[in-house]
Formats: C-alpha cells, sequence, structure tokens
C-alpha cells in the first residue's frame, strides 16, 4: 500500500468515526508562553540589584548554612521581600563563588608548596655536587701521593 493510499483509508475512517484518533492520540497540553516585551525579547522581567540590607542578611545566612531547606528559603524570601526563587538561584551562584575562591586558594597553597619544594630540590642538588667536587679531589689527591710514594721506591 503506497502512502496516497494509506491516507485516503484513514481520511474515510476518520469521516466514518470521527473520534477513534482522538481517542489513540493524548491530547496535547499547550506550553505556557513566555511575555514579550515592546521590543519582541523575551522576558519581561528586568533584573534588580539587591539592596545592601539584603545582602548582607543573605551573607549572614550563607556563612550559618550553605544549602537551604525549603522552609528556610520562604522565610528568607518574606523577610526580604524577594521571590524565594530569587534566594535559591542567589544561594547557588554563592555557593559557585565560594567553591572557586576555595580552588584558587587550594591551588595558591599547592603551588607555593611545589615552589618551596622545588628550591629545596636545587639546594640539595647543590650541596650533593659540591660533596662529589670534594670526594673526587680527595681521591685526587690521594693517587697523586701513592703515585709519589710508588716513585720514591
Amino acid at each position: 500500500m503506497n502512502h496516497r493510499a494509506v491516507e485516503a483509508h484513514m481520511r474515510l475512517f476518520s469521516h466514518q468515526y470521527p473520534t477513534a484518533f482522538t481517542q489513540l492520540t493524548p491530547p496535547q497540553q499547550a506550553k505556557p508562553r513566555r511575555k514579550r516585551n515592546k521590543n519582541g525579547v523575551m522576558g519581561s522581567t528586568k533584573k534588580r540589584k539587591l539592596s545592601a540590607e539584603q545582602v548582607n542578611l543573605l551573607e549572614k545566612n550563607f556563612c550559618i548554612q550553605h544549602k537551604l531547606q525549603s522552609e528556610r528559603k520562604d522565610q528568607l524570601a518574606f523577610e526580604l521581600g524577594m521571590d524565594p526563587r530569587q534566594v535559591a538561584v542567589w544561594f547557588q551562584n554563592r555557593r559557585f563563588r565560594w567553591k572557586t575562591k576555595k580552588l584558587e586558594e587550594e591551588y595558591s597553597n599547592l603551588k607555593n608548596l611545589h615552589e618551596t619544594t622545588l628550591l629545596q630540590k636545587c639546594h640539595l642538588q647543590t650541596r650533593v655536587s659540591s660533596s662529589l667536587t670534594e670526594s673526587q679531589n680527595q681521591e685526587r689527591r690521594d693517587l697523586k701521593d701513592r703515585r709519589s710514594i710508588d716513585r720514591k721506591r
């Protein structure tokens, strides 16, 4: 059966049984549409800068606990006059900055340790080299002394 024949059979079937296909396929739910602003760009909310008081309270809470429980998030949002989602996003961003700072500090510490270790290695190599040179010089003197003793005999 070719494509046109299948379409013809489906049209005939849907004419005779109009609800048959709607029962087979689940109804599609329309997705909520995002609002467009005057320029036709998506997203109608403007990013608001937090006040110093809001930031201080958020920072104090972050110092106490890095992750928020739902109840605490709602309570903070109410106290600050913010949306709970804004509080959650602020904490998420703050955790990222905190983690990044920790990684930078750890990297700096490891780098300093590495540089110190390299410096110690250089000092040890210098000491070993000078020690070898001294022992080689002593061996040469001893050899010279033996030769001179052998010549005298």
